[in-house]
C-alpha cells in the first residue's frame, strides 16, 4: 500500500508541474527506467485508461508480438483534455499510476508469450514502455506534439492503436474546424499509421460493416470531404475478442468494483487489480 500510494504522490506531482509548463506532450516515466535504445518505431495507445484493462492489455500486447523488437517503443498515452470524455471518476494522478502498473503486467505479458513459433521472447528483447501526457484533446493535435516534442529522435513513425469506433471519430469533419474537412488528416497519413481493433457491437455493426469501412475509403467515398484514397493503405484494421469470449472494457470494471468485485480478475491485469483493491480509486471520496 506504501509504494502504490507513493507511487500515485510521484505521479501527482509530476502532473503539477506538466500542467504549469507550456510543453503539450511530455514523458513521465519510461519502464524500464535505463538501457533503452532510441526507438525506431514508436506505439502509441491513447486511451483515458479509467482504469486499464485487459482489453488494453490484449490491443498492445498483439501490435508489439507481431514485430517485437527492442527498438520499438510503446508509449501509454493519458490526454487531460479530452474532446469527449470527463476526466472523472478517477483523478489522474491514479490513472497515471495504475498505467505504470499496466506497464510492468504488459511487459510480464510479452515474457511468457510466444512471438514466434518456440521462441518465448527474455525481457532484453521487449520494447520499453514510456508513460506520457498531452495537452492536446483532438487525435491529429497530439500525434504533432509527440512528433514536434523532442522526446524522441526524428523523423520517428508512429503506429496508433486504436478501436474502430475511435476511427470513425478520426475520421469525422466535426472534429476539425473552421472548414470542417478531413484535410488535416494529411500530414498524419504521410508519416503515420493506424492499427485499428474491430469492435463488431450493435453500435458499430458488424465485422464486414467494419471492414467496409476502409474498404469505402479505398474507394474514394470520402473525397468530397477531403478523405484520400491512399489513407487506407496505412490503415490496418485487425481482429479483436473472440464471438466467445466476454466484452471487456473500462466501463464494465467501474462497474464490477461497484457490484461484482470477483469479476475485476478477468477484466484488469494484475497490478491494476492490487492497486484497485488498495487505493479505491473510484471511491466517492477519492474522486473529489
Amino acid at each position: 500500500m506504501a509504494s502504490f500510494r507513493s507511487l500515485r504522490t510521484q505521479y501527482a506531482s509530476l502532473l503539477k508541474k506538466f500542467t504549469a509548463s507550456s510543453r503539450d506532450f511530455e514523458v513521465l516515466a519510461s519502464i524500464p527506467a535505463d538501457g533503452c535504445p532510441a526507438p525506431k518505431i514508436l506505439y502509441v495507445l491513447d486511451s483515458s485508461f479509467n482504469p486499464p484493462t485487459r482489453a488494453h492489455l490484449r490491443i498492445a500486447s498483439s501490435a508489439l508480438l507481431e514485430r517485437l523488437d527492442p527498438s520499438s517503443r510503446l508509449l501509454l498515452l493519458l490526454a487531460t483534455q479530452n474532446a469527449d470524455k470527463p476526466s472523472k471518476p478517477a483523478l489522474f494522478e491514479d490513472r497515471l499510476a495504475m498505467m505504470e502498473l499496466f506497464a510492468h503486467d504488459l511487459r510480464s505479458h510479452l515474457a511468457t508469450s510466444t512471438a514466434a513459433p518456440g521462441h518465448t521472447p527474455s525481457l532484453e528483447e521487449i520494447p520499453a514502455i514510456d508513460i506520457g501526457v498531452t495537452k492536446k484533446p483532438y487525435f491529429v493535435d497530439k500525434a504533432s506534439a509527440i512528433e514536434t516534442s523532442g522526446a524522441y529522435p526524428t523523423p520517428l513513425e508512429q503506429v496508433h492503436l486504436t478501436g474502430y469506433d475511435t476511427l470513425i471519430r478520426i475520421f469525422n469533419p466535426k472534429y476539425y474546424p473552421p472548414e470542417h474537412t478531413l484535410a488535416p488528416l494529411a500530414p498524419l497519413f504521410s508519416e503515420h499509421r493506424l492499427r485499428v481493433t474491430l469492435r463488431p457491437s450493435d453500435e458499430w455493426g458488424s465485422k464486414d460493416e467494419q471492414e467496409a469501412f476502409l474498404l469505402a475509403l479505398a474507394r474514394g467515398d470520402q473525397e468530397s470531404e477531403g478523405g484520400r484514397r491512399e489513407w487506407a493503405e496505412r490503415i490496418q484494421l485487425v481482429e479483436g475478442r473472440k464471438p466467445d469470449q466476454q466484452p471487456v472494457s473500462s466501463t464494465r470494471a467501474r462497474e464490477a468494483i461497484q457490484s461484482a468485485s470477483d469479476d475485476l480478475e478477468w477484466l484488469v491485469p494484475e497490478n491494476v487489480h492490487q492497486f484497485l483493491l488498495s487505493e479505491k480509486p473510484y471511491s466517492a471520496e477519492s474522486s473529489l
